[in-house]
């Protein structure tokens, strides 16, 4: 391995302890690595080289398939990363919510704990630990080691899942690489969630445990999920047969594959094989479109077998940009009443996920709006008059679904100002249409001007035309008169 060694640079205050514990170290020398490695020691050091564009490979697993490097991402920015080197796929970051700087002030240390920092960004992380090396196995899992008559392990990213996950690995939660969704292990289920600013986390999605192979015992502990390498998802409790099973399209294929899941940016929870060449989609938790958490974004609409978005307010045209702004918050604070918003209502409509939608009986549709108006917790409520259920929408709007169905109406609140692009487009057509009107006028009132100018030289060019030769009645002043006299 070849190296350069660097020296010190100052860092602020709240990175003293790092620095005299990185000091304090077996191995004072700190070195720049430009290779990849098998095993991290006590005094390892790297920082990021700036001719790199992509990834910047540090620790290896012995077969080749992983690495443990720097990713590039945004141009500027990095973060600790553990690759799927053929696919050049990230299945692991260290602190994906807050990223070092590309720059010669990120540093990458080993001193018993494995350490981040970027003093320029104020960026820290730390495995907090006391161990003697870092691995990463073959299974893609990034561990710190204490060395003894056999290692033991004593931190593992194993534990600390980001988006994705990798076969026997367990997971009890996950979170998109934007924040927005997450799944969750309840009591007895799987759950997909959906963040919305400033309220309760909205669950769009649930599958629960059929728990065919064994019972989820009350009181013996939470249950996990873990990828199979035979082809499924399975849930667990306790020991080794799961109490529920997703079954994979490889499901108890003989040949062996590479299987992760991931929860990816627009909600949906997918399974991936690799087959030596390329990722393949392999499972995916919703299948129609409409039933993501929010496709066509804030007061969008989803029609089932039809291609594209559209809005709720059917004035308004359905662009990249979405429909109208969403809602934030609630509508519960100091001078947030009924003058901060204004009510739209579209009939054949319906929640996405409306069996997972607090659900309210009425006895009309007034009722049913009645209920969200008063609420200052509610932002919709959607009515069917069929079975007479109100369904409260407790949080901004996002994306309904089309039914076509008359009978089912929907009452949305929308905050004073979201609709604020809609009307300047109205605005806009309304400015055009006064300039249109006034160059009307102007152009009535010229040609009306023209046409008695035209009247006057007609009289006194048809005395002079009646007065000359015939041959001049096809001049150019007798077609004035005779246009004059057409009208």
């Amino acid at each position: 391995m070849s190296s350069l060694c660097i020296s010190m640079v100052p860092i602020r205050l709240q990175f003293a302890l790092i620095v005299l514990l990185f000091l304090s170290s077996e191995t004072t020398r700190p070195c720049l690595a430009v290779t990849s490695n098998q095993e991290l020691l006590k005094g390892f050091s790297a920082v990021p080289l700036s001719s790199v564009t992509s990834f910047q490979p540090i620790l290896s697993d012995q077969s080749g398939n992983f690495s443990l490097g720097f990713l590039r991402l945004n141009r500027n920015q990095l973060a600790l990363a553990v690759l799927h080197v053929a696919s050049s796929e990230p299945l692991w970051l260290a602190n994906p919510t807050h990223l070092a700087s590309w720059s010669q002030s990120t540093r990458l240390f080993f001193n018993g704990s494995l350490i981040i920092s970027d003093p320029e960004t104020d960026f820290l992380w730390s495995t907090a630990t006391n161990g003697d090396r870092v691995v990463l196995l073959n299974t893609s899992n990034l561990q710190v080691q204490k060395k003894g008559e056999s290692s033991s392990v004593i931190w593992q990213s194993f534990d600390f899942p980001t988006n994705t996950v990798v076969q026997d690995q367990n997971f009890t939660a996950l979170v998109s690489s934007n924040g927005l969704y997450s799944l969750r292990m309840g009591n007895d289920f799987m759950g997909l969630y959906a963040k919305h600013g400033g309220g309760s986390d909205e669950l769009y999605w649930k599958h629960t445990a059929l728990e065919a192979k064994a019972e989820i015992v009350e009181g013996n502990g939470p249950i996990y999920a873990r990828i199979s390498p035979d082809g499924y998802l399975g849930m667990y409790q306790t020991g080794t047969k799961p109490v529920d099973v997703q079954k994979f399209n490889n499901f108890q294929r003989p040949h062996p594959l590479f299987l992760m899941v991931r929860i990816e940016p627009d909600g949906n929870l997918k399974g991936y094989c690799w087959d030596g060449s390329t990722w393949l989609l392999n499972y995916q938790g919703i299948d129609d479109t409409c039933e993501l958490p929010n496709p066509c974004g804030p007061y969008g609409l989803c029609t089932p077998g039809r291609s594209g978005c559209s809005c709720l307010d059917n004035r308004t045209s359905y662009s990249a940009r979405g429909c109208m702004k969403e809602g934030y918050g609630d509508l519960c604070g100091e001078g947030m009443a009924e003058d901060k918003y204004w009510v739209m209502r579209r009939t054949g409509v319906e929640p996405a996920h409306k069996e997972l939608t607090r659900q309210e009986r009425a006895s009309s549709v007034e009722e049913c709006e009645g209920m969200c108006e008063k609420d200052c917790r509610c932002w919709g409520a959607l009515y069917y008059n069929a079975t007479g259920y109100c369904y409260v929408v407790e949080h901004p709007i996002q994306t309904m679904v089309g039914t076509g169905l008359e009978s089912k109406v929907g009452y949305f609140k929308v905050r004073k100002g979201a609709g604020d692009r809609r009307r300047r487009v109205g605005l806009s057509v309304g400015i055009v249409g006064g300039v249109v009107a006034m160059m009307g006028v102007i152009g009535a009132a010229s040609y009306t001007m023209r046409r008695r100018r035209r009247r006057r030289r007609g009289v006194e060019e048809e005395d002079r035309v009646i007065s000359g030769p015939y041959k001049n009645l096809a001049s150019a002043s007798f077609r004035s008169i005779e246009m004059s006299s057409s009208h």
